[in-house]
């Protein structure tokens, strides 16, 4: 018997720019409605949307490596978004008031049925990632995990995922 979870309470990140990251995650969970429980000058704890980001700063003889996304650990965060506009409008808050790298901006996807998302980065290259999946997804009626669905997929591309012999 298993355990069916009820999301992930919290996700804690570690920045080596404590200074231009603090502000900008800030700014960013108020602008996604969550409320800030920790302000202090080298941390932020934001909550809400049954989520809960916890940014740090790394400790001072720590913060000789920048993050790279292709090493042990953390790939991307992304939140999930209500609407399809939602997507649209975290977009113009990354680039114009947080004055994000934008990795790429509002586009559908191949990773679910209705797949939109934009990619964008924090100061010290950290991705985040929103999306909208409209219904259930994957495991909706057009969703893989849906009945009569295709199933798991053996792997995936930046276009979708990838069944198997393909």
């Amino acid at each position: 018997m298993g355990v069916e979870i009820n999301g992930i309470a919290h996700i804690q990140l570690t920045v080596n720019d404590p200074a231009r990251c603090i502000p900008f995650w800030e700014k960013l969970c108020l602008f996604l409605g969550m409320k800030t429980l920790i302000l202090a000058d080298e941390m932020v704890y934001c909550i809400g949307g049954r989520t809960g980001v916890l940014v740090a700063a790394a400790p001072a003889d720590k913060r000789d490596r920048a993050f790279d996304q292709q090493r042990v650990g953390l790939h991307h965060l992304c939140f999930r978004a209500r609407r399809r506009d939602d997507i649209d409008a975290i977009h113009a808050f990354a680039a114009n008031e947080l004055g994000a790298r934008i990795v790429h901006p509002p586009e559908e996807g191949g990773f679910a049925p209705g797949y939109y998302s934009v990619l964008f980065e924090d100061p010290d290259g950290l991705r985040i990632e929103a999306n909208f999946v409209p219904g259930k997804g994957h495991f909706g009626s057009e969703g893989r995990l849906g009945e009569g669905g295709a199933g798991p997929a053996v792997g995936m591309r930046r276009d979708g995922l990838v069944d198997g012999g393909k």
